[in-house]
């Protein structure tokens, strides 16, 4: 089976976003439990997935994280 790459994936796990977007896996936590009603993220049961082109949009917008 062979692997795809993030930047072609729809949603990404908080450990693949933490890799690709080099923000650690604690801060990307931080930023769901502070910001509830973001469009960046769906929880799937207890599990974050970070939504890949939202999330790009939402840090070209940001000025700090």
């Amino acid at each position: 089976m062979s692997k795809i790459s993030p930047q072609k994936k729809y949603m990404l796990t908080l450990r693949e976003a933490a890799e690709y977007y080099h923000i650690g896996e604690r801060k990307l936590r931080q930023m769901v439990r502070e910001n509830p009603h973001a469009d960046y993220y769906l929880m799937n049961g207890n599990r974050v997935m970070i939504k890949r082109e939202l999330f790009e949009m939402y840090l070209a917008a940001a000025t700090s994280i």
